[in-house]
């Protein structure tokens, strides 16, 4: 039975940190540990954590908007840390983990001050500002992708492949398999477009549609997120059509969307691009142009690299392009089969139990675990001389 131990994680303010530190946060409670999660006003308004979870709020700076900001920040971020050292030798962690995001930065900080091992995730193919500037500091750098960009030269021996962590019912997808596409039989296509959609979907989607021979539009059945201005345009273009398709500014049970699906147009964060590897459906990818340090772009790397997906740059994301790739993929023998199988290859299901198996093995033994061993050894020691005294 493993021992209990206390771990303090350390996510900023978006669903892209928060999520994976709650599902490294359930994994740990559930091995019996107690977690508590530092975040700010914005990350604790996130659903989805761990209600056996305790949650505290540190002041955490950005170092941005020029010399006045930088010194806020700095004060900000020095304040945090000395609340973060306060917390730890009350809570006595014995493992802090950062997920990125400037509310992760004071955590850490205070970790290395009171000698705590520290482990940090990266979601994203491009390590972010903060995660960059403690990876050369920390014990552990988990990653999700092979190839990591902005990673510090002289520490891959601290970098450890463990994925995005995923949902279980998008674990349950793959584990299903993916749903024959028959000849005559309808075609699914799943449109997601981040928490708030986009418009670019709204407008290249539909008029690739369009394009479509008859035939494959009368096979057609489309889910599509859509921003809520675009939401009446959208549906009535695929109505002109004489398309069966379902519009919604939030897919509120995107895990049986996907299991739906035959192929999903979407952006490049993170999370979806996990959970898309991990379900095995292929993909068309559009990365969101104004992500920091074009981190979606390098996200889809090694699924496109892999035959699982597609990927277009905004600019080029046209509805000729798209329209002859659904054309393809949906007419072509075995093709989308294929990159299903292809894109599972790159899904890593077992992200949230191999990021927890790191985090635990910087776990030294609670003290009276050390006792409880130390007297064990000893009493096993005197059986062994007793059973030799008597056998002489």
């Amino acid at each position: 039975m493993t021992a209990t131990r206390h771990f303090l994680l350390a996510a900023g303010g978006t669903g892209g940190h928060m999520l994976p530190a709650y599902a490294l946060g359930r994994e740990l409670i559930a091995r019996g540990h107690r977690v508590a999660l530092v975040s700010d006003d914005r990350g604790l308004k996130i659903p989805g954590a761990p209600a056996e979870m305790t949650t505290h709020m540190l002041p955490a700076g950005r170092a941005s908007g020029g010399p006045v900001g930088w010194i806020k920040g700095a004060l900000a971020i020095r304040k945090g840390r000395a609340q973060a050292i306060e917390l730890i030798r009350d809570f006595d962690p014995a493992v802090v983990v950062g997920f990125g995001g400037y509310p992760s930065l004071p955590s850490l900080l205070a970790a290395g001050a009171t000698k705590r091992p520290r482990v940090i995730h990266e979601q994203n193919a491009v390590l972010g500002r903060v995660n960059r500037l403690m990876a050369p500091r920390v014990d552990a750098v988990a990653v999700a992708y092979h190839h990591i960009q902005r990673y510090p030269a002289g520490h891959e021996l601290k970098k450890h492949i463990t994925g995005n962590p995923v949902r279980d019912e998008i674990v349950a997808i793959r584990e299903d398999g993916f749903p024959p596409l028959l000849s005559d039989g309808i075609f699914r296509l799943l449109v997601v477009g981040g928490s708030l959609g986009a418009t670019v979907l709204s407008e290249v989607v539909p008029a690739a549609i369009a394009m479509l021979p008859r035939a494959l539009l009368d096979r057609l059945q489309i889910v599509q997120q859509c921003r809520e201005d675009d939401l009446e345009a959208v549906r009535a273009k695929y109505a002109e059509l004489g398309v069966a398709a379902e519009c919604a500014p939030y897919i509120h049970d995107f895990p049986e969307r996907l299991r739906w699906a035959h192929m999903v147009i979407a952006r490049a964060g993170a999370s979806t691009v996990a959970e898309l590897a991990c379900a095995g459906r292929p993909a068309i990818f559009v990365p969101y142009p104004h992500a920091m340090d074009d981190h979606q772009t390098h996200n889809v790397v090694d699924l496109v690299e892999a035959g699982g997906a597609i990927s277009f740059q905004q600019p080029v994301f046209t509805a000729g392009e798209v329209a002859k790739h659904i054309q393809r993929m949906a007419l072509e023998p075995g093709a989308l089969e294929e990159a299903a199988e292809r894109a599972a290859g790159c899904g890593l299901p077992d992200a949230t139990r191999d990021l927890a198996d790191l985090v635990e093995s910087f776990a030294a033994p609670p003290m009276m675990d050390v006792i409880r061993v130390g007297a064990s050894t000893q009493r096993a020691a005197s059986g062994v001389a007793a059973a030799r005294r008597e056998a002489k």
